[in-house]
């Protein structure tokens, strides 16, 4: 892990799709062992600010930072390389691969003893992922699936986890045990960045919040506090 107390520090970024502009100097910080969610409603631009702050969308004005480092327009392969791993929004696992063989893929950067070394965590941490070592990802849960793509995402033994709608398309049962393994992995002492829809999850299983609207920052608070505004209540978590 770095010695650096701020991990992620993204400044006024403003970018968009095509000539469309949707996000407006939107700043956001990850600091060490935190976790933080960018909640809002639909079309808001929370995605599409973490699609900025990844290397997936050019940034139109503004700097980010991870580690200390100017990383602003650093390729999403390459920011991998420099502590900062991705589960992307949907089903982002190859139906006829097994556990084994996406974790080898999510070690691609790494040589084979830190391989090994941190495959050896990743199994401590989550005994289930073990279990299926063998298993296809075809013949697995979508809570399950969404626990293999988190672990390859960690193999590389990242300084920052960002999440794109972790809890999407998962049961209601599932959601629970999906954001008990995010505490499982802050824990760790990796620190968190998702953008979640289900707002009141997201704000209970966090540190700190931004809600997004309109392709701005509308509050930055912790996530106590957020959940306990009376004006956040009403406009963004049913009251």
């Amino acid at each position: 892990m770095s010695d650096t107390s701020t991990i992620l520090e993204a400044t006024d970024v403003t970018t968009g799709y095509g000539t469309n502009e949707i996000v407006h100097e939107v700043s956001v910080e990850v600091n060490d062992g935190e976790s933080v969610c960018i909640i809002g409603p639909n079309g808001a631009g929370k995605s599409t600010v973490l699609k900025a702050l990844t290397g997936y969308l050019p940034c139109w004005d503004g700097r980010i930072r991870l580690n200390g480092e100017d990383v602003t327009d650093v390729p999403t392969e390459k920011l991998v390389g420099r502590g900062l791993s991705i589960v992307p929004q949907g089903k982002t696992m190859f139906p006829e691969m097994t556990v084994q063989e996406h974790l080898d893929m999510g070690a691609w950067l790494i040589d084979e003893e830190e391989k090994r070394e941190n495959t050896a965590w990743l199994l401590d941490l989550f005994p289930r992922v073990e279990e299926r070592l063998d298993q296809k990802a075809k013949t697995m849960s979508g809570g399950e699936q969404q626990m293999v793509s988190i672990a390859r995402a960690l193999i590389s033994d990242p300084d920052l986890l960002v999440l794109d709608e972790p809890s999407l398309g998962l049961a209601p049962s599932l959601v629970d045990t999906i954001f008990d393994l995010i505490g499982t992995v802050q824990d760790a002492g990796v620190s968190v960045l998702m953008v979640e829809q289900n707002a009141v999850k997201a704000l209970k299983n966090t540190d700190r919040g931004y809600v997004i609207e309109m392709g701005n920052v509308r509050f930055a608070e912790q996530s106590a506090a957020l959940l306990d505004d009376d004006e956040v209540r009403q406009l963004y978590l049913g009251g």
